[in-house]
């Protein structure tokens, strides 16, 4: 490595601006040039929907690092509104364009990092080119859907998509006092969380006033007077002054294509865990590279902040000589859903199932500190392991404070390899107004303990829909006549958990036993007492709270078409 080695980098914000820093720490005599094609180097990309809904108020606020802040602190030289139009491996030069003045020029370079990052998708929908129709990436993106809001009296909007980008500028859009509808194909919003869980996604941005259309596909779009309409299948309309389109991501990609770089999932660029790609001297980073999903070992496209800015860093590494590797991605992520917090880090359940793992989920609803402590919030946690090996799979986390907290600690201990039951040693913080003295961390690791040394046979809610009514079996609802009364699944009948002991004369000997409490843990208690009494029990797992909010998510959509919205 000579002292005068020439870096250069193709996009900023995360991976290539994080790339640059360091490699500067580890190299001061090297010469490093970033070209960026939009007008900011290195930006907040996840802040954007907060500046269009008036969170975050100073555009400057949005700026991370300026060329010329990144100039007089790392000797950076960074050109924004500059394109880098191709590359040639064997001259080792990539081809430069400046967008304001056209001028064209061959850069030439030892090494090459590409951080061209992810393009929202744009189908090719009838009216697509209507300028009444958004997508988010830039912040010019967010500038010009904060200025047209504000500017043209902006009422109503439709947000094709129901991802992290689609909900964030929901809730921006209805804080500003907007009409807004959340239009997606697939049955659920957010599909790095399972069904279940989603309900209670659903059931919260409808509270909030949000209308939502599930299983609904758009067709196109249609400009009326000052309106724009969209366009569903089975003839359906949607009119309104704005659409966002946020129907997903698509590795920026064309550039490594033009060049032979090699390919891989959904067209990533692929890279080894040191982010070479195919080519010498050439590297990648961030939602544009495949990687190695952390649990599976499979190859995924898997686009956030985090891993880019590691690997930003691993590239800057290996080309200053150290030995750093990526270790894969867990896709953990959180986002703010009004005062809901939603997080998820590793598989979901039903990702489990479809590469045939053979898992199983607990749900619980622990408080986020101390019950006696003022201000306690419930909140709802699913744990996925693998049977055979209890392999911690994935989890999920829908709740206030502290659910970021708790979803961090399981992604951490997937990260080191933990066994699911082993969540039970953890020695985490306690005090009443920070937790309870058995963290829910903890919580799922004595369920997870119990169902694999046999105390704890659980059934969920869609498995009640299989359970005959036919006497067959014992349908059991323990809660008390209060909680019975206020609301029930059929067939249940109900001896309160107190009661329990000097009532087992009225439960059949040699049936099955299916036991419900309003959130699993009571049902826990009347199955050991059960199962000592010689019956085989099963405990509805996350309880009547669980069942009857997915259930009642399920019900308002067979009853409207699609979900939140009127028959037609």
């Amino acid at each position: 490595m000579g002292n005068a080695m020439k870096v250069v980098i193709v996009g900023g914000v995360a991976g290539g601006a994080t790339a640059a820093a360091r490699l500067r720490r580890l190299n001061e005599d090297a010469e490093i040039t970033v070209f960026e094609k939009s007008g900011f180097v290195s930006y907040a990309n996840c802040g954007l929907p907060y500046y269009i809904g008036d969170v975050i108020t100073d555009e400057k606020a949005l700026t991370v690092q300026t060329p010329e802040s990144l100039f007089a602190r790392f000797k950076i030289n960074v050109k924004v509104k500059h394109e880098v139009t191709d590359i040639d491996p064997l001259k080792k030069t990539v081809t430069v364009r400046n967008l304001s003045t056209k001028e064209e020029w061959e850069e030439p370079y030892d090494k090459l990092i590409l951080s061209p990052g992810a393009k929202p998708v744009k189908l090719d929908f009838d009216g697509i080119e209507s300028k009444k129709i958004f997508t988010l990436r830039t912040v010019e993106d967010t500038i010009r859907i904060h200025d047209n809001v504000a500017q043209n009296y902006i009422k109503s909007a439709v947000i094709v998509g129901g991802g992290y980008i689609g909900i964030e500028v929901a809730e921006n859009l209805k804080e500003r006092g907007l009409d807004v509808t959340v239009v997606q194909k697939p049955e659920q919003l957010m599909n790095t969380i399972d069904y279940d869980m989603a309900c209670f996604v659903h059931s919260k941005l409808r509270a909030e006033g949000i209308k939502i259309r599930l299983n609904s596909n758009v067709t196109g779009f249609r400009e009326e007077k000052d309106k724009i309409v969209t366009l569903l299948e089975g003839g359906l309309e949607l009119t309104s002054d704005m659409v966002l389109l946020a129907i997903g991501v698509a590795p920026e990609n064309a550039l490594a294509k033009k060049a032979g770089l090699e390919l891989g999932v959904k067209g990533c660029i692929v890279v080894n865990d040191k982010m070479e790609t195919s080519v010498a001297d050439i590297y990648a980073v961030g939602d544009a590279v495949e990687v190695k999903h952390f649990v599976t070992g499979e190859k995924a496209s898997i686009a956030l902040a985090g891993p880019a800015n590691k690997q930003g860093r691993i590239a800057a590494d290996n080309i200053c000589g150290l030995d750093s590797h990526y270790q894969g991605s867990l896709g953990t992520s959180v986002i703010k859903i009004f005062d809901m917090t939603v997080a998820g880090t590793g598989l979901t359940q039903k990702a489990a199932i479809a590469l045939n793992i053979d898992c199983e989920s607990i749900i619980l609803f622990p408080s986020s500190h101390a019950d006696y402590y003022p201000g306690a919030k419930t909140m709802i946690m699913k744990v996925t392991f693998e049977k055979k090996t209890l392999k911690l799979l994935g989890a999920q986390i829908i709740g206030s404070e502290g659910a970021d907290k708790r979803l961090d600690v399981l992604s951490a201990a997937i990260n080191s390899g933990m066994r699911a039951d082993k969540l039970k040693d953890l020695d985490l913080a306690y005090a009443p107004p920070f937790s309870s003295a058995k963290d829910p961390v903890n919580m799922a690791g004595f369920i997870i303990e119990n169902i694999d040394a046999g105390l704890l046979k659980q059934y969920q809610w869609y498995d009640d829909e299989k359970l005959k009514r036919d006497g067959s079996v014992t349908l059991l609802d323990i809660r008390t006549e209060e909680e019975y009364r206020r609301g029930s699944i059929e067939g249940y009948k109900n001896i309160p958990l107190d009661e329990l002991r000097d009532r087992l004369n009225e439960i059949e000997k040699g049936k099955p036993v299916y036991v419900l409490c309003q959130s699993g843990l009571r049902g826990y208690v009347a199955c050991r007492i059960l199962e000592q009494n010689g019956y085989d029990c099963h405990n509805l797992s996350g309880g009547y709270m669980f069942y009857s909010g997915v259930k009642r998510e399920r019900r308002l959509c067979e009853s409207t078409h699609p979900c939140g919205m009127e028959k037609r």
